[in-house]
């Protein structure tokens, strides 16, 4: 098993408690990711949004792609996968900005390709907001552009939302990046089972997760594809005794549905197409990341990211609060026991 980590760039995922103790600020980020890397951590996701979803609208939050290439400099081994929301992205104008970091980062850049949710924050960005399937189809054409320019020179694509005239990109990455995506609507796997290279998943159960792996292995397998690369996204609580982690579970998910956030979650739910129903302790920690079970005695939690293997997760994508301390206690009593 992998480990890699959500980098807080809204400073904490508890729509709950206002300060987490996690700075948002670049010193905090650089201090993170190159400790993360002694811990034993090989990946950091860096969720790309102009609006903080966690702590409200008016809250600070990082910039994806500057803090991106910021850490590419500053780190040895780290992957660095980048959210990337196709509708703010020219495809030709990206693909040109990420080969160049695969070559500062000395081929560690990644991508999480997200087909939006926000409407508001794409409203007051400016930006075209399309309906569910249309996101989906806009994607796609997305991936199939940058894909083709990091292969080839002299592109010409004319498609439905994109087009480029004998593209010339160099130059190109060492080699193609990898394409991570997530989503459950029949839209989305249908894209990601043929476009993508990694699926990346909320949190959930072993079992469910596991029904979704096997679900994408018969569309890769159905398509002649190479097997794909699977990860979930998980809220990490590690505690001595069943007693503290249950003190600490309380007061992360102890909720406000008046809270400064709250309304860019329903907006999230209402803009997306779930396999399962969400609560208001799924809304008090992101991602739905308490769904997958890291939280108890460091054995228990070693026996469930045992569950996660044997149904055939690549890595994991941890969250915890606050992150730097918690992250390297997560390292001490798990990553160096178990690796």
């Amino acid at each position: 098993m992998k480990y890699g980590y959500w980098l807080p760039v809204f400073g904490g995922w508890l729509r709950n408690v206002p300060n987490e103790n996690m700075s948002i600020s670049w010193e905090y980020i650089k201090n993170l990711a190159q400790k993360s890397e002694d811990w034993g951590y090989s990946l950091s996701l860096i969720a790309e949004l102009y609006l903080n979803d966690i702590k409200g609208e008016e809250a600070p939050s990082l910039d994806a792609w500057s803090t991106a290439a910021a850490l590419a400099a500053v780190t040895r081994e780290l992957e660095i996968m980048v959210a990337v929301r196709p509708t703010y992205h020219n495809p030709a104008l990206l693909a040109k900005a990420v080969a160049n970091l695969e070559h500062i980062s000395n081929d560690r850049i990644s991508l999480n390709v997200v087909a939006s949710w926000w409407k508001a924050e794409a409203e007051k960005y400016g930006i075209d907001f399309d309906q569910h399937d249309d996101r989906y189809a806009r994607t796609g054409e997305w991936i199939e552009v940058v894909s083709k320019l990091w292969k080839e020179d002299h592109v010409t694509f004319n498609g439905n939302y994109y087009q480029v005239q004998d593209n010339v990109l160099q130059p190109k990455p060492a080699k193609k990046p990898f394409l991570y995506a997530g989503g459950e609507s029949e839209a989305a796997k249908t894209m990601i089972s043929r476009q993508c290279d990694g699926y990346v998943m909320h949190g959930d159960s072993p079992a469910e997760i596991g029904k979704r792996i096997e679900d994408m292995k018969r569309r890769r397998e159905a398509l002649g594809l190479p097997p794909m690369k699977f990860g979930v996204a998980a809220y990490a609580v590690v505690r001595d005794s069943e007693k503290d982690v249950k003190k600490e579970i309380g007061r992360i998910t102890t909720v406000e549905a008046s809270s400064a956030s709250y309304k860019n979650y329903q907006q999230w739910v209402e803009n997306t197409q779930l396999e399962s129903k969400l609560s208001l302790q799924d809304y008090s920690v992101s991602n739905r990341g308490l769904r997958a079970g890291l939280a108890g005695t460091p054995t228990q939690v070693q026996d469930r990211i045992g569950e996660f293997e044997d149904v055939g997760v690549d890595f994991l994508l941890l969250q915890a609060s606050p992150q730097l301390e918690e992250m390297e206690r997560f390292s001490d009593s798990i990553i160096s026991a178990t690796n």
